[in-house]
Order: C-alpha cells, then sequence, then structure tokens
C-alpha cells in the first residue's frame, strides 16, 4: 500500500533547527513531485516548499526562503526538509504529500498521497 511517514518534528527554540524526512513507500517515487505542507492551529493548510520529480525544481513560500531547504533522495525513497532559524510563527504540523505529476504544485488538491504529519514547536 502507499504510505507516507514523517518523521522528525519536536520542540526547539527560536533559532534552531530541525530536519523532518518522510519515508515513502508503495509507489514509484522517482515519477512523483513532492511537497511538504503545514498547518498551525486555527489555520488552513499552506504549502511549505516542493520539488519537482526529474528536474528537481523547487518551490518555497515566501515566509521560509532562505530558511528551509526542501530536497529529495530518489535512491531510498525519501524526502526531506531542512529547517533552519526555527521562528515561533512556523509551529504547526507538517506532512509531506506526493503527486502523480512531474511539475512542482502548491494546490493541496493536486497532491494524491498524505502522510499523517509530524508536530513542529518552536518555542520563543
Amino acid at each position: 500500500e502507499v504510505q507516507l511517514v514523517e518523521s522528525g518534528g519536536g520542540l526547539v527554540q527560536a533559532g534552531g533547527s530541525l530536519r523532518l524526512s518522510c519515508a515513502a513507500s508503495g509507489f514509484t517515487f522517482d515519477d512523483y513531485a513532492i511537497g511538504w505542507f503545514r498547518q498551525a492551529p486555527g489555520k488552513g493548510r499552506e504549502a511549505v516548499s516542493c520539488i519537482a520529480s526529474y528536474d528537481h525544481r523547487t518551490y518555497y513560500t515566501d515566509s521560509v526562503k532562505g530558511r528551509f531547504t526542501i530536497s529529495r533522495n530518489n535512491a531510498i525513497n525519501t524526502m526531506y526538509l531542512q529547517m533552519d532559524s526555527l521562528k515561533p510563527e512556523d509551529t504547526a504540523v507538517y506532512y509531506c504529500a506526493a503527486r502523480f505529476q512531474f511539475l512542482v504544485s502548491a494546490r493541496i488538491s493536486d497532491y494524491d498521497y498524505w502522510g499523517q504529519g509530524t508536530q513542529v514547536t518552536v518555542s520563543s
């Protein structure tokens, strides 16, 4: 079965770093664009960063540019979100998602598979 499993969340102080991982199985990972989304308490889910399949073009929402880095390792069916200089406003549940398209997309409706999320809490 298709699975996306996030890990690496936790509690960190402002200015600190975390690396989220998403392990994929049950589909041809190389053919899917991947996205990281987050949902803060009382807010809607938003795209944080996305990466294409073959050319690895990326998207970052403005609030994380220069601080977060998305990457993928197709050899082990894993994607990552390196988060540096974390801020309290980054606090959210983070989800990884996959879509059967080559190009990146920040649209939630474009994604086929979703993980269950991992909590990131940034204290001031």
